[in-house]
């Protein structure tokens, strides 16, 4: 490979394809005319080694432990940010000034609640029903109550429909909550903030006063400008995939939220809560150290190493100062699980086989912890993320429909099936 181009050759035939570079990171070797030249696919089983488009949002180095979204890195917009600001970079491509920042926040809080009717359309699904396959239900139901905001070509119905999802996501979020508990739902507000209207109408009941703690609210905040976007994960690819076709963005994203569903995706926080209880207490944990470091052993240690990230996660660090942020303000001392969680994080921080293997707490080790802290049930926990990662999702798929070269999905194969065979009467089989 050379500086502009990388040759291949196939059956005796050679070819020369170009090579692009991005503004950082590694260069990509385009191979859209190797088919067209050589009759032959690439073969990348989950697209590890794949680049499907271009973009200008997130840039992750997994090496160096690097997130950047729009070239900021994310310990300084969760530090010094707030989501809908966050959100705005994300759509807009640069952060808001102070007048463009006060717009956006009245826009997205005046587009809070959702269509009346929509209250019905929960009474449809039982009432122990998973609150991600009410996600997934009501927010592709969107469609059908905002006609008006479905048309993907008009740039004008297109931001529409991001405010409107962005805005309407936590009310949703909240209401699949107060059904899975039994509570009546509560209306948003538009005198509180993003994250303090999403946890009143989580924890408010009618009955008596709600006041948030602002310590709380703003380590929901922060929680979900941690989860805006991670470049192209498998819920984002799903979301692109999916408009691709031309399919509304409603549709779009509940194609994300059934994706991101997944125990290897958004689930793994739930998992790693799931895992801390299946080891109950403290005096078990070396049972389970062991278990993890026997390769023999089908166990895995959840919330700990990251696919991507074969540094620390940048984004695990700011969990951790936010968790213990929580339970100080909460004053939570005696909980076994928690107990057992941050021994966990003790070991994996000093012992020698899980700093040789980077095997270091990640986000979702450190979020699980803090929304049980929270008061949310881990059946929440992927909501939770559904909602933060929608503006990411949204983003996403308004550069991909922007994209002059973007096209329909559709991934090759490698075939190992049957050969040609000519069909027998079942007289004859």
């Amino acid at each position: 490979m050379t500086g502009t181009s990388a040759d291949v050759s196939i059956g005796g035939k050679t070819i020369e394809l170009p090579t692009r570079s991005g503004t950082i990171g590694p260069d990509v070797i385009d191979i859209g005319t190797l088919y067209k030249n050589t009759g032959a696919f690439t073969y990348d089983p989950g697209f590890t080694s794949t680049a499907s488009c271009e973009s200008k949002i997130t840039y992750i180095d997994g090496d160096e432990g690097v997130l950047l979204h729009r070239g900021y890195p994310i310990e300084q917009l969760a530090e010094h940010g707030d989501f809908l600001e966050v959100c705005y970079l994300l759509l807009y491509g640069e952060l808001p000034t102070k007048s463009q920042k006060d717009d956006f926040d009245y826009r997205v809080t005046h587009h809070t609640m959702v269509h009346e009717q929509m209250s019905k359309f929960f009474t449809g699904f039982r009432r122990d029903a998973h609150p991600m396959a009410v996600m997934c239900g009501v927010v592709g139901a969107l469609s059908a109550f905002y006609h008006d905001s479905t048309d993907i070509t008009d740039p004008h119905q297109r931001m529409v429909a991001s405010l409107r999802m962005i805005a309407k996501m936590p009310t949703i979020a909240a209401m699949a909550y107060k059904y899975h508990i039994g509570q009546p739902f509560v209306y948003p507000k538009n005198d509180l903030d993003y994250a303090s209207n999403f946890l009143r109408m989580c924890f408010a009941v009618p009955c008596e006063d709600y006041v948030v703690n602002p310590v709380l609210s703003r380590a929901m905040d922060r929680i979900f400008i941690l989860h805006a976007d991670h470049e192209q994960n498998a819920s984002t690819s799903t979301v692109r995939l999916a408009g691709s076709s031309g399919a509304n963005p409603f549709a779009c994203i509940a194609a994300g939220i059934a994706c991101l569903w997944g125990p290897a995706h958004g689930g793994a926080n739930e998992a790693a809560l799931n895992m801390l209880a299946e080891i109950g207490s403290v005096e078990r944990i070396p049972e389970y150290v062991a278990k993890a470091k026997d390769k023999n052993d089908p166990f895995r240690l959840m919330g700990f190493g990251h696919r991507v990230y074969k540094n620390y996660d940048p984004r695990a660090r700011i969990m951790q100062k936010t968790t213990h942020e929580v339970l100080g303000e909460l004053g939570i001392k005696d909980d076994p699980m928690l107990e057992v969680a941050m021994e966990l994080e003790r070991i994996a921080l000093t012992d020698e086989y899980f700093i040789e293997k980077k095997l270091y707490p990640n986000i979702d080790f450190y979020s699980g912890i803090t929304l049980k802290a929270l008061g949310f049930p881990t059946t929440m926990f992927t909501v939770l993320f559904a909602l933060a990662r929608t503006v990411g999702w949204i983003a996403q798929w308004n550069e991909m429909i922007e994209d002059p070269e973007q096209r329909i999905g559709r991934p090759r194969q490698l075939y190992i099936g049957a050969p040609k065979r000519d069909y027998l009467p079942v007289s004859k089989r």
